[in-house]
């Protein structure tokens, strides 16, 4: 291993007018590093770490850009090391104008959240840099404008969009979450009535999966992200879809499962929230749902555990309004 990791390092040195060999030798890299600490651990020791960092900077090449972004985001997401040593402001700064710049391909904007996903994944400094280099208000941008609405009917056309735009999901999720981030999850919320736009016009589960991902991690255990959730119509619209997706198909109800725990993350010990449960339909359809045979035990126990919270908030609110007397 050490042996072909070198080899494979004097190949990036000794190829710098030949973008394909390059390319090639950094995925071979990536192979041979992933989930192998140890590796990634000898290839940063031997100066290889900071050479593809510098090659992503200084190659002209945007193939060579785009996998030594993909090099860096395998080594960071596999040795804490790795990630510790490229969680730097001039590596959020690098990436920000790659996120920015109208000239970078899909591709390249693609590896550049990856890379992006490693550095801030349970890593709380990260998650910081991100914020304050403008990397998340840069994925912010990208989660409105990277895919459309017009696109999801075409999205055997638009897969590479698509898959940009799922990435930028997965970076805004791991920029909140693991550890919860309160100042992330608050300027993750100014989307939020873009998330239920997508909601309102699809129930693909390419859409509904990644957007409900990225809502419940936004409002989970935050009281005033459920609240404003909840005043921009969200919770309305996860009960409409709720509806949608009550056919009682195996795939629509494993995708109505996803949105019955986002609605949990929405009112999860939040009495507030719970006074706004009444207008909605969300109790009949949990119920509704959880009569279906094909559920396996985990799914039956989110419904009930979300049930439980619904009837929690009614219940509190209940016993404020009468100052805790109740009346048989």
């Amino acid at each position: 291993m050490k042996t072909d990791l070198n080899l494979l390092l004097e190949c990036l040195k000794y190829q710098m007018e030949h973008p394909t060999t390059q390319k090639e030798a950094l995925v071979t890299i990536y192979s041979a590093c992933q989930q192998n600490s140890d590796a990634s651990d000898y290839f940063r020791e031997i100066g290889g770490l900071m050479f593809v960092y510098n090659l992503a900077k200084s190659s002209v090449h945007s193939m060579v850009k785009e996998a030594a972004f993909f090099t860096l985001g395998g080594l960071a997401e596999n040795n804490v090391f790795c990630q510790q040593t490229l969680c730097t402001s001039g590596s959020f700064e690098d990436l920000y104008r790659h996120l920015t710049n109208n000239d970078s391909s899909v591709n390249l904007k693609r590896m550049s959240v990856y890379f992006l996903i490693a550095l801030v994944s349970n890593n709380r400094r990260g998650q910081m840099c991100a914020r304050e280099s403008g990397c998340l208000n840069a994925l912010l941008q990208l989660f409105r404008t990277s895919l459309s609405v017009c696109d999801v009917k075409l999205l055997d056309q638009k897969i590479n969009e698509y898959h940009l735009w799922s990435s930028t999901c997965s970076a805004l999720c791991a920029s909140v979450n693991n550890p919860q981030n309160e100042e992330n999850q608050k300027f993750c919320s100014l989307v939020f009535p873009h998330a239920k736009d997508w909601l309102q016009s699809s129930i693909k589960p390419e859409i509904v999966r990644p957007v409900c991902s990225f809502i419940g991690l936004t409002v989970a255990n935050n009281s005033r992200m459920q609240q404003f959730f909840v005043s921009v119509g969200g919770l309305a619209v996860l009960d409409e879809l709720l509806v949608k997706l009550r056919h009682n198909s195996l795939a629509s109800t494993k995708l109505a499962v996803v949105v019955t725990k986002t609605i949990d993350a929405c009112i999860a010990d939040n009495s507030a929230v719970g006074i706004n449960l009444p207008r909605y339909n969300i109790v009949p359809n949990l119920l509704t749902l959880l009569s279906y045979k094909h559920l396996d035990p985990g799914e039956k126990n989110s419904i009930i555990l979300t049930l439980g919270h619904c009837t929690d908030g009614f219940w509190t609110n209940m016993f404020q309004e009468t100052n805790g007397l109740f009346f048989f």
